[in-house]
């Protein structure tokens, strides 16, 4: 499979080099050349199957012969080494778990992929490559996770300072080995556009090659597939006809799902629920995209005000809008209604939802009241005990807390403060020094 750059078709590169790349030079994220077709009786008979072949079965097209057999199914079973349930929360509104892993989020599917695939491709590499990362939360906790200590690569995680909750920060913060967050005083998308310009500095690429683990690395991006597959494969006898409904930021898990129906998936709509991050569902009623400034609310892994994977959307569609709004809605939801549900569900439910999942969870609840007939999955991306410090203070001594959480609040925290300055950061990366890298510059 080759990948092109969305700033230029002609410009086409091989799964490890965009791997590798993160993205392309000009700027461009990559995007599969061709979409390829699942067979239809893997379909019919996925209850058949485990998750593991289910996800070897939808991702091998994407890597081709890049990576042998034998490994790719290895990186798989890796991948998806925990479960993926289904619960009902209340009529025809079904939560996908996505928080059994060990991160507790949803990221934790991309990440732990994209550093098989990275240290399979980096195995015998002389120098080591630099994953650099912005994080809303979830993403650089996954990723500390996912690449603590894989040979040959290093990790500098970017989080924007008290943005974070402050478990997402003890997991960012106290893993060492090869992994160093660097506390940007400033926003996600400062972070954001900071890792961006990085990619395009010569100096520091050559001091230093850099890789992305954002969503943006079609590694992180294209595995999210897989738990579609999974929850299709655990509601297709009752419920064959679904709408999924994604807590949205950065828009690359939506954009997943979307490429999880391009290639075969049966879904009868896509909703992408927000907080007051609102330009997809603004975009989405006057078809302008007018990006604003990030505004922090209690869903903070979605406080993006210029999500990067939109373009992936707009390219899966040929930019047709009227086909787009067919299969996406967008709504966005304030904290006090996002609270109030997260509050009203445990009473009536006694389901506890993490502010994201709620957000999820609303989306659905207003497209359903359009259409009462479907059954709605909505995303539950991370475990409530990540965001216990912004819950509805009435619910919050009822969040079950994992014992792998308690361990974690007794590591000591270890970052590196910056301002939100291009040149602050870059220099610092030039001369920041892995004590415990397997490979040292």
């Amino acid at each position: 499979m080759q990948y092109y750059s969305l700033h230029n078709p002609e410009y086409k590169v091989s799964f490890e080099t965009a791997v590798t790349e993160g993205m392309a030079p000009d700027k461009g994220l990559y995007f599969p050349e061709t979409i390829p077709q699942l067979d239809a009786a893997f379909l019919e008979n996925i209850h058949q199957y485990s998750d593991q072949e289910i996800g070897y079965q939808v991702i091998k097209a994407f890597v081709g012969d890049e990576i042998p057999e034998d490994k790719l199914r290895e990186i798989v079973a890796a991948t998806l080494h925990f479960p993926f349930p289904i619960q009902k929360v209340s009529r025809a509104s079904y939560a996908l778990e996505l928080f059994h892993g060990p991160t507790l989020a949803f990221k934790d599917v991309g990440a732990r992929f994209m550093a098989g695939c990275l240290g399979h491709f980096r195995r015998n590499a002389k120098k080591p490559v630099t994953v650099l990362v912005a994080t809303s939360g979830d993403t650089g906790a996954a990723v500390a996770s996912g690449f603590y200590n894989v040979p040959g690569v290093e990790v500098v995680i970017l989080y924007p300072s008290r943005m974070v909750s402050t478990l997402q920060e003890k997991q960012l913060t106290s893993l060492g080995g090869n992994i160093q967050a660097l506390e940007v005083l400033g926003t996600f998308d400062d972070c954001q556009r900071i890792v961006k310009t990085a990619f395009l500095d010569q100096e520091l690429q050559a001091k230093r090659p850099l890789t992305s683990a954002n969503s943006i690395n079609v590694a992180r991006w294209l595995p999210q597939m897989f738990y579609y597959f999974i929850a299709y494969k655990q509601m297709k006898a009752a419920h064959p006809n679904i709408v999924f409904s994604v807590p949205s930021g950065n828009f690359g898990n939506i954009c997943a799902g979307m490429m999880a129906a391009a290639i075969g998936l049966p879904v009868a709509h896509f909703i992408a629920a927000t907080n007051v991050n609102d330009t997809i569902p603004r975009f989405m009623q006057s078809g302008k995209y007018e990006p604003g400034r990030a505004v922090p609310t209690l869903s903070n892994a979605m406080d993006v005000a210029d999500p990067s994977n939109f373009v992936r959307i707009l390219e899966l569609y040929g930019k047709n809008f009227p086909q787009l709004a067919a299969s996406m809605s967008s709504y966005s939801f304030n904290d006090k209604e996002t609270a109030r549900v997260m509050e009203r569900v445990w009473k009536e439910s006694h389901y506890m939802l993490d502010p994201h999942g709620a957000v999820g969870y609303l989306g659905l609840q207003k497209y359903l009241a359009e259409d009462p007939d479907i059954t709605g999955v909505f995303l539950e991306t991370a475990h409530p005990v990540k965001f216990e410090d912004t819950a509805p203070k009435n619910i919050r001594d009822d969040i079950h807390t994992p014992s792998k959480v308690m361990s974690l609040y007794g590591k000591e925290k270890s970052s590196i403060v910056v301002a939100a300055d291009y040149q602050v950061v870059k220099k610092t990366l030039m001369h920041l020094e892995f004590r415990n890298s397997e490979l040292s510059h």
